[in-house]
């Protein structure tokens, strides 16, 4: 299996300004297999805090763990919000962002993940070593 399998998701999540309105905005979920451990959220430029197109990034496990019960802390919390909805909040230097999913969509980009790195078989020795060769210039 290629290490650039890869699964990507559509989402429509909503966006909660500071007045309490809910802006729709469409969002993208990515998961590699070169990178296991992670998951990725595309947002077009018209829904970022600045005005270009950004990426987040975070654990896949946190994913997992917020879809059920408050996870995370620093840059990224997920929590569920009723029975439908899951909240990822994001922090970065130029604010914060409230984003509103369909708990469903989200927890079927989660299996997709799983069936092509299942958990507990993440090849962590391949990112840890792809990461100290960046740290020390590709040695």
């Amino acid at each position: 299996m290629g290490m650039d399998v890869t699964v990507e998701q559509l989402a429509q999540a909503r966006l909660v300004t500071a007045e309490d309105r809910e802006l729709p905005v469409p969002a993208t979920l990515r998961y590699s297999a070169g990178d296991p451990l992670a998951v990725f959220l595309d947002f077009p430029a018209e829904a970022a805090l600045h005005g270009e197109e950004v990426t987040w990034t975070f654990a896949r496990s946190l994913l997992d763990q917020g879809l059920r019960a408050p996870a995370g802390h620093g840059d990224v919390q997920i929590w569920p919000y009723g029975r439908t909805r899951t909240v990822l909040e994001f922090h970065s230097p130029h604010g914060m962002a409230l984003l509103l999913f369909q708990a469903a969509a989200l927890r079927r980009f989660l299996v997709s993940t799983y069936e092509l790195v299942p958990c507990g078989q993440e090849d962590v020795s391949a990112v840890v070593e792809r990461g100290l060769s960046t740290l020390f210039g590709g040695v």
